[in-house]
């Protein structure tokens, strides 16, 4: 009989201490995700931005000498990400496999102009910083015109604005409700085993005797459970990479290490700080009110 019940308390407290790390598991990787988002929240809008095309349409009668000086003078320009330039014959290639029709045969000419497609760095695409940059192109007297799309780049702006703004906030909520969450499943841990608080604080041990055990027991399943959060981000950071290289974001390894270590912190801390205000009111309680 002693046998089977110490079984089965064996089998309830593995389940508590299983219950506590997988909560602190699934919170901290949530927040990990959200950190992340955070951090790579600049990285991923510069990536859009900089998918922007402005194309630099120049006139037929210009010379090639011209086109040549005007490519590699846009190359080497502060603002430029990339520049290259597209032939009318190339142009129509690609209009024509878009479209699925050859329409210079069907119009009998080439209507399109020769080109230069120009992608901007990140910091330069914004609506007043580009329309200077277009008109300082329109100087050229060889240009014809230069295109982009203005509704585009303002609504980009604006978006990567709000979701900035959105992402901090719903990592603040989201942190207070890791700490929430974490701190409720450690309360119900350390409430199985309020009787021995109180047993252990009526045969003379001090509060601080009594509250160690417990602190270090549930620092070493945070720690167990950050753990684990962290080997699930790792596979998410390299899901990511793989399938999104050109955010590179392996680059940034310190940011990567303050952001594992903030994790990692955070549960330990949370796991220390709950477990100290659970047992001090156990140990606050009387005997009576550990019935209810």
């Amino acid at each position: 009989m002693s046998q089977y019940i110490e079984r089965y308390q064996r089998r309830r407290l593995i389940s508590s201490y299983f219950s506590v790390v997988l909560s602190i598991a699934l919170v901290l990787f949530l927040v990990g995700v959200l950190g992340l988002l955070v951090l790579n929240t600049k990285k991923l809008g510069d990536h859009f931005k900089e998918q922007i095309t402005i194309s630099v349409f120049l006139k037929d009668n210009a010379k090639a000498v011209e086109i040549e000086q005007l490519q590699k003078s846009l190359a080497l320009a502060d603002y430029t990400k990339s520049a290259h330039y597209v032939s009318k014959e190339d142009a129509a290639e690609q209009y024509s496999e878009d479209i699925g029709e050859n329409f210079v045969e069907f119009l009998g000419y080439n209507p399109l102009k020769n080109s230069i497609d120009v992608n901007l760095k990140a910091d330069f695409v914004s609506p007043n910083q580009i329309e200077e940059i277009a008109s300082d192109i329109n100087t050229k007297t060889y240009v014809e015109e230069v295109s982009y799309d203005k509704p585009l780049i303002s609504l980009l702006n604006d978006n990567a604005r709000k979701i900035s703004i959105w992402i901090l906030v719903a990592s603040a909520v989201f942190t207070a409700i890791a700490v929430l969450l974490i701190n409720s499943s450690i309360r119900l841990s350390i409430y199985s085993k309020r009787f021995i608080i109180k047993t252990m604080q009526m045969v003379g041990a001090t509060k601080k005797f009594i509250r160690k055990p417990f602190i270090w027991q549930n620092i070493r399943l945070g720690m167990l459970g950050a753990t684990l959060a962290l080997i699930a981000l790792g596979v998410v950071l390299y899901y990511v990479n793989t399938n999104f290289p050109e955010l590179n974001i392996f680059q940034d390894v310190l940011v990567l290490v303050l952001l594992f270590g903030g994790v990692f912190g955070l549960g330990v801390i949370i796991s220390w700080g709950s477990t100290h205000i659970a047992t001090q009111r156990f140990l606050n309680l009387r005997t009576d009110d550990l019935y209810y």
